[in-house]
């Protein structure tokens, strides 16, 4: 696994080149994401062309063939933002788009609990562990860190 670091000094975040990465996002905002997200199921781009004996009908040369999951944390479901662009990335490519939410003012865990970003990937614990052991996983985290 390699980690991305976003700092407020002004870094730079790339994406991986890897068209089969996984990518795990980990946020309370969406923005710093949706720029990722429409380059991996909305536009073409050379990052992600295949070398072209790796080419076949089944993988186009322009396609990101990996893992995008998202876990987006928001206090109300009328608060998410960019559900349909959501709805239209797993439409396109259900196999490689992952939207787990996390509604602190409406989830609630198994304990009765807010349901925070933290207890939601709790719940995917084992999965989320075998994806962090492969060299190709990439994990982003943003958002607010005081809480």
């Amino acid at each position: 696994m390699r980690q991305r670091s976003l700092d407020p000094v002004g870094k730079e975040m790339l994406m991986p080149k890897d068209p089969n990465a996984t990518v795990i996002m980990v946020l309370t905002g969406i923005a710093p994401f949706r720029s990722f997200l429409w380059k991996m199921f909305f536009e073409e781009h050379e990052d992600y062309k295949l070398k072209p004996r790796a080419c076949s009908l089944t993988h186009p040369p322009t396609i990101f063939n990996g893992l995008a999951w998202l876990f987006l944390g928001v206090p109300t479901s009328s608060s998410l933002l960019y559900k349909e662009e959501f709805e239209k990335m797993k439409g396109k490519k259900p196999e490689n788009f992952r939207l787990d939410l996390a509604v602190s003012r409406e989830q609630r865990n198994e304990k009765g609990e807010k349901m925070y970003i933290q207890k939601r990937m709790a719940e995917y614990a084992e999965e989320l562990w075998e994806l962090l052991k492969k060299d190709n996983t990439f994990v982003y985290m943003c958002g607010e860190g005081y809480r």
